[in-house]
């Protein structure tokens, strides 16, 4: 409990003093473009939250290192490989001129880090014929690597409007915390609840009035601890299944590699190519109907704050089952194909206004 309170007041006061003095940096980490494609804030606003994520983690590893040097240096190992990712997250937010391609090579650098910090390698992921593969040292590093990165950035991708990361991400480190706990591996549960308090500390001024944005660099940040947590908790714990961090990140994961489809294979664009029809956008324009095309600030903020409650379910959805069949595999599969299923039912049905009408949010509340 000491972990979560550390760090939610140390991230809580950071974000305070964020957003007492923006006067000081505003004119470089707000977010002027109201009219973006992905753009849907009414106003400019800071979007370095992702320090205050950082002052949390840093203040709680400062607080209990030396009650407990074994598990909170683990912490604190972890937390600087992270600095590459998150030094990258946090440049773009404050020149906006950082490319994708070097933000993503910021995931492989801190990937690599902590690879070789803990000694940790995809080598078995309970798959026919990947695990051959994997037995060579190179392959299974550039594997690791590639699949840390691509959590990461895919984080980045939900982070769309308040609190949906933020929520989705601390519902994601409770069941790494609660497996954690199951096989007695307190480094990892140290390090998930680190970040919950950091979180939510953050979340208080970002939900529901959107004040700070957790910005690129907070985002990567959070994917990159979600991402290398799970990478660790499997490779220390044999007892856990391989599936077990797939299915509680089968949100983020699942709209990465599904937006990547609708682009190439459907649009024929440019993958990177930026669009508006990802689900929690589909959801703010077509479920959440409200003050639809409205001017009003007011309305306009607490319509966007209404969007991020549906997918905080959604990620619930894949993450309940994972923390009760954390063992099986093939129940974890299975639960990962209908996540899948239930993902293409529900957007289908939003891109063609079919929406079940027990989802639709009509009146002002």
């Amino acid at each position: 409990m000491s972990t979560l309170i550390a760090g939610f007041i140390a991230s809580f006061l950071a974000g305070f003093l964020l957003l007492r003095y923006r006067s000081v940096h505003e004119r470089f980490s707000a977010d002027h473009d109201t009219t973006g494609i992905q753009k849907f804030h009414v106003r400019p606003v800071p979007r370095i939250g992702g320090i205050a994520l950082l002052v949390g983690i840093v203040t709680t590893i400062a607080i209990h290192y030396s009650a407990n040097p074994s598990i909170w240096q683990f912490v604190a190992l972890l937390f600087a490989c992270a600095i590459p990712v998150f030094a990258m997250g946090l440049l773009e937010d404050l020149t906006k001129a950082v490319s994708v391609r070097t933000r993503f090579l910021g995931a492989i650098v801190s990937a690599l880090l902590a690879g070789y910090v803990f000694d940790a390698w995809l080598v078995d992921v309970q798959f026919i014929g990947l695990n051959a593969l994997l037995a060579v040292p190179a392959i299974s590093i550039l594997f690791t690597c590639f699949a840390v990165a691509g959590v990461t950035n895919a984080f980045n991708i939900i982070d769309g409007y308040h609190g949906l990361v933020s929520i989705v991400g601390c519902i994601i480190l409770a069941a790494i915390a609660y497996v954690a706990f199951k096989v007695q591996d307190f480094a990892v549960m140290a390090s998930a609840l680190t970040a919950i308090g950091a979180i939510l500390g953050f979340v208080i001024w970002n939900y529901p009035r959107g004040l700070i944005f957790l910005g690129d660099g907070g985002a990567y940040l959070l994917g990159f601890w979600v991402a290398e947590l799970s990478i660790l908790l499997v490779t220390r714990n044999i007892a856990i299944s391989k599936w077990f961090p797939v299915l509680i990140c089968i949100y983020p994961i699942f709209e990465t590699v599904f937006t990547m489809y609708r682009r190439f294979v459907l649009k024929k664009a440019q993958v990177g190519k930026p669009d508006a029809i990802h689900l929690h956008q589909l959801i703010y324009r077509r479920v959440v109907r409200w003050a639809v095309g409205s001017d009003d600030a007011v309305l306009r903020n607490q319509r966007n704050s209404l969007t991020a409650p549906y997918l905080w379910v959604l990620a619930s959805l894949s993450v309940l089952p994972a923390m009760l069949f954390w063992e099986h595999k093939w129940v974890l599969q299975a639960f990962i194909v209908l996540f899948a299923l239930t993902y293409i039912w529900l957007y289908s049905r939003i891109m063609l206004f079919r929406v079940p009408k027990w989802l639709l949010l009509r009146d002002k509340p």
